[in-house]
């Protein structure tokens, strides 16, 4: 294993006070594995853009690492240029840019449409100043014209400034080894990190995942179902599983992990501590 994997942790913007303390608090526990950002995200449409920000410089100013999650959406360029100055100005250093749901009528606009054009902007106004995460999609996006056209769109983000890439969730790890070794092919050699999606809700997982166009393996399907009415079950079962396909990822040259945490911190610091990650003392 690594000694010394990428680590980072995913929440969404929490939109009540309680929620908040709770995000505070999943990142007092989880920061004992250094992770190098807490990212937030921004919400259909940039739906949550002022919550994603009021969370981002709370947790910049607790003393972590913040990556806001930004997309082109249904802002305008004017508001996106501001926004990513603001967070220069507040000291973050890291971003998640995205495309994004686009509204309907967006392709008779003249905001932008690609998320490459998003990173290419970023580079224009802040020159060097940010790391840029974007998205990757091992099993493809589901908009996709086709596999190869869309690790040519990864490509294109690359080539317009991004530093690394994020996928989406899967459970089948040979489907990210497999789009890594395409990506070799096209010429795409920068770090692109496995999205983990813990196991904790069949029903929600299976919508989710229906809805995004992530794979559920039939076997997995089937035995998460068989412990659909019984969480503590499925939770031990979900553990097992993904623990192993990190342990896969990380002991095939994956060159780190990124938790989609939902909000909580248990099941991410179990997975940590399974995988055997260091603990700050």
């Amino acid at each position: 294993m690594m000694n010394s994997p990428h680590i980072s942790f995913e929440f969404f913007a929490a939109k009540t006070a309680e929620g908040r303390q709770k995000l505070n608090n999943t990142c007092r526990e989880l920061d004992k594995f250094s992770p190098e950002f807490y990212s937030v995200t921004y919400g259909a449409g940039g739906s949550t853009r002022d919550t994603t920000k009021d969370i981002i410089l709370d947790i910049k100013a607790n003393g972590y690492e913040a990556a806001p999650h930004l997309s082109v959406g249904g802002d305008s360029t004017e508001d996106v240029i501001a926004l990513v100055q603001a967070y220069k100005d507040a000291g973050i250093n890291k971003l998640v840019a995205l495309r994004g749901d686009l509204p309907s009528g967006i392709g008779g606009t003249k905001q932008l449409v690609h998320a490459n054009e998003l990173v290419a902007m970023i580079r224009e106004h802040t020159g060097d100043h940010f790391e840029i995460n974007v998205a990757a999609y091992p099993e493809i996006h589901p908009e996709a014209q086709s596999y190869s056209k869309d690790i040519f769109w990864l490509g294109e983000k690359f080539k317009a400034g991004a530093d690394r890439a994020i996928t989406q969730y899967f459970y089948n790890p040979d489907a990210y080894f497999r789009f890594i070794e395409q990506c070799a092919k096209a010429g795409i050699d920068q770090p692109i990190i496995p999205g983990i999606m813990p196991l904790t809700n069949y029903h929600n997982l299976v919508r989710f995942s229906d809805n995004c166009g992530a794979d559920i393996p039939r076997w997995l399907r089937w035995q998460l179902k068989e412990r659909s009415d019984n969480p503590e079950d499925l939770v031990k079962y979900g553990l097992d599983v993904v623990t192993k396909l990190c342990e896969d990822l990380l002991a095939g040259g994956a060159p780190g992990l990124h938790f989609y945490t939902m909000n909580q911190w248990q099941i991410s610091d179990t997975l940590c501590r399974n995988l055997g990650l260091a603990i700050k003392t």
